[in-house]
């Protein structure tokens, strides 16, 4: 059974462990459908293999960036190809909008758990 679990983001550097018996073909990072770098497989164990890949840092601006791990057939520096398999994706949050997009989010779930919270009461009042 294959599997890639993400390691998570360190220094930069995206790393996982994919599980299966062979190695595998090249996998690529890609973000916004453009190609961005090569992944370096290192094999652990039977069946385990290390990922790395650097994410570069002028790809990182405000907002949501969403960066995919594929794996196909191709050569070194050729275009991802389209039936490429998706292994993880890492999605990387950053900017001061967004603070204030998450703090309106949050705003509106006190508000209706306040609601929530005098809906209970008003039906546990009428129960007694």
């Amino acid at each position: 059974m294959e599997q890639f679990e993400s390691l998570g983001l360190k220094s930069g550097i995206w790393q996982g462990l994919l599980r299966r018996d062979t190695a595998p073909a090249r996998i690529v990072l890609v973000h916004l459908g453009a190609r961005l770098a090569e992944a370096r497989v290192t094999a652990q164990e039977d069946g385990l293999w290390r990922v790395a890949v650097g994410i570069p840092s002028q790809k990182l601006s405000d907002g949501l960036q969403s960066f995919l791990l594929l794996e196909d057939e191709g050569k070194e520096g050729d275009p991802v190809a389209p039936d490429a398999a998706h292994l993880g994706s890492m999605n990387i949050v950053a900017g001061k909008p967004l603070d204030e997009d998450l703090l309106a989010e949050l705003n509106l779930m006190r508000n209706e758990l306040d609601l929530l919270k005098r809906e209970f009461r008003r039906l546990a009042a009428a129960r007694d």
